[in-house]
């Protein structure tokens, strides 16, 4: 609940004016009962068994009646400036808490999320702000409006009798014993609901993301099945839920009518004994519904609380974990000239053992450098090292001889150019592509990285040039024009390390070797430090220096021909992929 009114602290004048209007509300909607009693002892019940004039009878009525239009009136605006800005609560609050929760999530460590399904961030986040504006509503619409009135009549029913004052508190308590003992029920159902919805989100965005896979194995039927097993086990405990629901608003309802029934036999015995008029009788009697009706909704207050309390707890885990820490005044980098990785040594989360081990080289701009080595080697957490998503466990990474530690990595990402082996396009058009790492590159520039990516095939098809659609709806691209387009965009950024991770490994034999040609001409270029992370050493054999690692340490180290005459594990990886014929090169 904390983190629900850290939230509406900032909204506090707004939430002040909601309950002002609430209170209001339901402050002028109490006046009708005190305007039917007036109504009822001075002009409908004779006074001392003499009646009045009919003119004086009529021309009080009325008045009364004006009075009673106007409050309901009052009342009326009252309640509309109420869920206005009730909604006005609702939605910034709402929006907030989307917004910090999201914000939060992308800044959490990239080990985060390799532990992390997907989709489950996303439904712990639509949940808590659909559960938080629910309970808002509730608590100002029902809970406070029913305090407030409840409070209004305890302390009018002092000045009339103890008696009926004793039959509303006698209620409060029985009403909110029998609401918190089948609350506790509903929580923990929802706890275990909150729970399979966020799994299923997080099922649901993996299959719809691997749909190629699915579909192309067969396996739609297998994998509807699966996920309808949860949403199947999720309906079973909403309709469980909805047992405790009802069941709570049956024995609530029952209550307050049994409390009803005896507030009536309490007012009547009052005005037996001439304690009480036939006005209060029916003043009080209005009070009853004004207050105990509101009461009956009490168990959906209590089941949007609980609902809100489990997502708000989900949502509290996500913003409690700690983020990747920026230094408080970070180094600003300007062009890197040199990149060092000084005896930097990395164990993943659930590693037993270190995925890398004093792993030490420097590479300056202009230079090539590529690392090779059999699977599992620790390439790619090199590189994911090199680019800050990972931060070393001993030793450090440096950038112009600066620690990565001391620059702002985002800062330092916007210096890179990154072309990954599962190439990552957007729906759109060529332009939106290629603008989506520089929003305010030219359309020269974008032609001009096309040229420098080799992309002239792919740009002969696009019939509307930049604006042609890729994908879906638009022109099909192949896995190497798809390539192209990787590199191209990451020219644009105009890089000071471009990195190429397995960018040819997933392409056929020709098309590996045109990606590679254009592999080459971008290291040509200069103007920065490339590095080649390969399994396949035809892509790097013109690298400046390669480093062959095995099981996280670097064990070879020199140019192709120099690992080649060296007859090492590069020597072996080289005869079994090129063949015995070329090794001996």
């Amino acid at each position: 609940m904390k983190i629900l009114l850290s939230y509406l602290k900032n909204h506090r004048w707004i939430v002040a004016l909601a309950l002002l209007l609430a209170a209001i509300n339901i402050g002028f909607s109490l006046l009708d009962p005190m305007i039917t009693k007036n109504i009822m002892d001075n002009y409908i019940v004779p006074v001392d068994g003499k009646p009045h004039s009919f003119d004086y009878r009529l021309h009080g009525s009325l008045i009364l009646v004006g009075l009673a239009v106007g409050a309901a009136m009052v009342s009326r605006i009252a309640k509309n400036f109420q869920d206005y800005f009730t909604n006005i609560i609702v939605l910034k609050t709402g929006a907030q808490m989307y917004s910090d929760g999201l914000k939060h999530s992308l800044e959490l460590p990239y080990q985060v999320f390799e532990d992390q399904r997907s989709g489950e961030t996303l439904g712990i986040l639509q949940k808590v702000r659909l559960d938080c504006e629910k309970f808002i509503t509730s608590f100002i619409s029902v809970l406070f409006v029913s305090l407030v009135g409840m409070v209004f009549v305890i302390v009018y029913s002092l000045s009339v009798s103890y008696k009926v004052t004793l039959v509303y508190f006698a209620a409060i308590p029985v009403i909110a014993f029998v609401s918190s003992a089948l609350s506790k029920r509903i929580k923990v159902i929802q706890k275990n609901i909150v729970g399979e919805t966020t799994a299923l989100a997080g099922s649901t965005t993996e299959s719809l993301r691997n749909i190629e896979l699915v579909k192309s194995l067969g396996l739609a039927k297998q994998e509807i099945d699966r996920l309808n097993k949860t949403t199947y086990k999720i309906l079973d405990l909403e309709l469980k839920k909805v047992k405790f629901v009802r069941s709570m608003s049956f024995i609530q309802g029952t209550v307050v009518n049994l409390v009803r029934s005896i507030m009536v036999v309490i007012l009547l015995i009052l005005i037996f004994k001439d304690t009480l008029t036939p006005g209060s009788y029916f003043q009080f009697l209005f009070y009853s519904f004004f207050l105990f009706n509101p009461l009956q909704e009490l168990g959906n207050v209590i089941q949007a609380w609980r609902e809100a309390q489990v997502s708000l707890a989900n949502f509290e885990r996500i913003l409690s974990t700690p983020v990747d820490v920026k230094p408080a005044n970070p180094v600003m980098l300007e062009k890197i000239k040199d990149l060092t990785f000084a005896d930097v040594s990395f164990k993943h989360l659930s590693g037993k053992q270190n995925a890398l081990n004093g792993i030490n080289f420097k590479a300056s701009n202009g230079e090539t450098i590529a690392f090779v080595g059999p699977s599992g080697s620790g390439k790619t957490t090199l590189v994911k090292l090199l680019v800050g998503l990972y931060q070393p466990l001993e030793g450090d990474v440096l950038y112009n001889n600066v620690s990565s530690k001391s620059i702002d990595l985002d800062q330092l990402r916007e210096k890179i150019g990154f072309v990954t082996q599962d190439t990552q396009l957007f729906s759109g058009t060529i332009r939106e592509n290629l603008l989506f790492v520089r929003p305010d590159a030219t359309d020269e520039q974008c032609l001009d990285v096309l040229r420098k990516a080799a992309c002239h095939t792919l740009m002969a098809r696009a019939s509307n040039g930049l604006d042609t659609v890729i994908g879906e709806g638009g022109v099909k691209v192949s896995g190497g024009e798809k390539q192209r387009l990787s590199i191209a965009r990451a020219l644009l950024r105009k890089p000071d390390i471009m990195v190429f991770d397995e960018a040819t490994s997933s392409l056929d034999s020709i098309t590996e070797e045109e990606i590679t040609e254009t592999i080459r001409d971008v290291s040509n270029l200069g103007g920065q430090i490339t590095i080649l992370i390969a399994h396949r050493l035809s892509t790097i054999m013109h690298a400046d220096r390669i480093y062959v690692l095995e099981r996280g340490n670097i064990i070879e180290s020199g140019k192709h021909l120099d690992l080649i005459e060296q007859k090492g594990l590069y020597y072996a990886m080289w005869r079994q992929q090129i063949g015995e014929k070329h090794a001996v090169i």
